[in-house]
């Protein structure tokens, strides 16, 4: 009777039981049971539907493999975005992985005193010019005593004279504008506008001199390696990774840019889209693998290696826009169309007027 009891429910979830099956269901199963019905049109789009999801269930056992393939074949680069100036990351194959040292120290001070600037700013901002709201000041006055402790070991710091005196005047000038602030119990516009003018000359000198210790700490990093793989070098990948807001002069890639010929850029130099500054090394090996292996798939089925670098849809998707564009009564609006395995940088080149940097800017 049991069984008779089990065999039913299940008939009844799976949407087949009959009617002497119904009749013998206890109350508690009412709110979900009944039966259901599904067309064979149903049945035939979702049978459709998950091929495409198996597709990516099997890449991603294939790309374990090709993954090992790829390393034991290949010397692999990593330039990983990080607060502490980058990482970079040897893979060569059959040794373990290497991590190249940081950049030297003084970097991240400069940065971070830099950094404190652009913190006030952001306090200051929501609450310009509206002294009805002082939910702002128990933020400033705790991020004051972080910077007057800052101020106060400054001298004890790792870093040349004039480096340090640029990061003084700083500190000092954020204290002031801090202490104004506090005192008048508002933040006026006129009062940001001014510590903002105020600090910019001293600031820029601060981005310079960290983009000085970045760029001659990596570029020997690389040169040393370059010289090391030997004629390795000519087959090793090589991959940074982006944000919107790092993507135009990337500073990790423009180096790596430095140690490889014009035709390796977007073959075995890549700028890798992700979703915020840091990423995971396992994240951009995964991408470098997709990449790599999704191009002999490309040739295997097109004849041509590079197809899949692009959108596949992309070619008939543009040729689709202009023609609804037409039937629209829109004029088209799309960049030129660029061959595939393009070696242009992955990123603006197209000159035209007004500032590009914090000196043009001066």
């Amino acid at each position: 009777m049991r069984l008779r009891s089990v065999a039913a429910l299940l008939a009844i979830l799976l949407g087949n039981a009959d009617g002497a099956y119904a009749q013998a269901l206890p109350s508690y199963m009412t709110p979900i049971s009944g039966l259901t019905t599904t067309t064979d049109a149903e049945t035939a789009t979702k049978d459709i539907l998950a091929l495409n999801t198996g597709m990516f269930e099997l890449y991603s056992e294939a790309a374990k493999v090709f993954r090992v393939n790829i390393l034991a074949k290949h010397p692999v680069i990593l330039g990983l975005f990080s607060g502490a100036g980058g990482r970079f990351t040897l893979y060569q194959p059959g040794k373990p992985p290497v991590d190249a040292p940081p950049v030297p120290m003084p970097y991240q001070l400069l940065k971070s005193v830099a950094h404190s600037t652009l913190a006030l700013a952001e306090v200051a901002g929501p609450y310009v010019d509206n002294p009805g709201n002082k939910s702002w000041r128990g933020s400033m006055l705790a991020y004051r005593s972080r910077m007057q402790s800052a101020l106060d070991g400054l001298d004890l710091t790792p870093m040349q004279a004039d480096w340090r005196e640029n990061n003084r005047i700083i500190l000092q000038n954020n204290l002031a504008f801090m202490d104004d602030c506090t005192e008048k119990g508002m933040i006026a516009f006129d009062v940001l506008e001014r510590f903002g003018r105020k600090q910019a000359p001293y600031l820029a000198k601060t981005v310079a001199w960290a983009a000085q210790i970045q760029v001659n700490h990596w570029m020997t990093v690389l040169a040393d390696w370059k010289t090391m793989l030997g004629p390795d070098w000519d087959k090793t990948y090589a991959a940074s990774n982006t944000i919107y807001a790092t993507r135009q002069n990337n500073v990790l890639f423009s180096v790596l840019a430095q140690f490889f010929p014009p035709e390796a850029m977007n073959d075995r130099l890549l700028l890798i889209e992700t979703a915020s500054f840091t990423t995971t090394q396992a994240d951009m090996l995964d991408s470098l693998t997709r990449i790599i292996a999704d191009r002999s798939v490309g040739s295997l089925l097109f004849g041509h290696y590079r197809l899949t670098d692009y959108e596949l849809m992309g070619g008939d998707a543009r040729a689709a826009i202009i023609a609804e564009s037409a039937r629209r009564g829109m004029t088209p609006f799309l960049p030129p169309v660029v061959p595939f395995g393009s070696s242009q940088w992955p990123m603006l080149i197209t000159t035209g007027p007004g500032p590009a940097s914090i000196a043009d800017l001066q």
